[in-house]
């Protein structure tokens, strides 16, 4: 694979003790400066005081963080990595993106999957047992308002109906969708109705499976292969790093999001800059 056309982002301090409206924007303008090609958010909107995962619950909402970046850059694309579909309302949804991607120039790219933290779903009032159902439903209904008009459907899961519906704006070009989940029912869904499959935190043999059964069913040209890690130079042995950016790129990923684990703004962004230097040395676009 030419390393060249490899690409990689970073996860903004969205949560816990680092965020904030200026360490956001400092981040973001810092990814864009040091030629990173994205920035990303993640998405939970309740927690339970027992969940072993994510490490904090102050955590900015994802389409709030992304329209407040996109005012702050010029360039950088804008990802949720990932944003839970079936906790939210479809129409909302396709509605928000397409705003913050008009709005920033078409620089969104739609990370989403089917969720798992049951608690989450039961404080919405959300069955969890139909997530699968409703992400498919969801991302049929999000699609045809993002490119149709004048719309009449029926979508039994969501209970929606439209009659001679219109939702503007639209977007201008294609907002890349990329289906996150490691499931084989997840991984089908990519290949089926996504651009890009963004996995999370798998060891590079779990990912060199998972790439494979993706050709097995059949992905289109130009699929993105994404790679959530947690890299943080400032703790990481950065020649580890550097190994399993290559180790990964040649079992297939195309693009990485690194999340730093720092919780201090000033060490956050200094991880940040060394992640680029890896990169670069690495022999991507940097």
């Amino acid at each position: 694979m030419d390393k060249t056309q490899v690409t990689a982002g970073i996860h903004l301090p969205q949560a816990g003790p680092a965020a904030s409206a200026k360490s956001l924007t400092q981040v973001a303008e810092l990814a864009e400066s040091l030629g990173f090609s994205d920035v990303w958010v993640s998405d939970h909107l309740v927690i339970p005081s027992n969940a072993k995962y994510p490490p904090s619950v102050y955590i900015y909402e994802p389409l709030a963080v992304m329209a407040w970046v996109a005012a702050k850059t010029t360039r950088i694309g804008i990802g949720t990595t990932v944003l839970v579909l079936p906790m939210r309302n479809p129409v909302v949804v396709a509605k928000s993106l397409a705003s913050i991607d008009k709005l920033s120039g078409g620089r969104v790219i739609f990370g989403t999957a089917a969720g798992w933290l049951k608690e989450e779903f039961d404080a919405l009032g959300i069955p969890f047992e139909e997530r699968g159902p409703r992400t498919d439903e969801a991302l049929d209904i999000i699609q045809m308002l993002w490119t149709d008009d004048h719309i009449t459907a029926s979508f039994p899961v969501h209970g929606a109906e439209f009659e001679d519906i219109r939702a503007k704006p639209q977007p201008e070009e294609k907002i890349p969708i990329w289906i996150g989940g490691h499931a084989d029912i997840a991984l089908k869904r990519a290949c089926r109705v996504g651009d890009g499959w963004h996995g999370g935190f798998l060891s590079i043999e779990d990912s060199a499976e998972a790439i494979e059964k993706l050709k097995t069913y059949g992905h289109g040209n130009d699929f993105v292969i994404s790679m959530r890690t947690n890299w943080d130079p400032l703790e990481d042995d950065p020649d580890r790093i550097l190994s399993e950016i290559n180790a990964y790129i040649e079992v297939g990923v195309t693009h990485f999001v690194a999340e730093p684990r720092q919780r201090k703004i000033g060490n956050y962004k200094r991880s940040v800059e060394l992640l680029a230097g890896l990169f670069s040395q690495a022999g991507l676009r940097f």
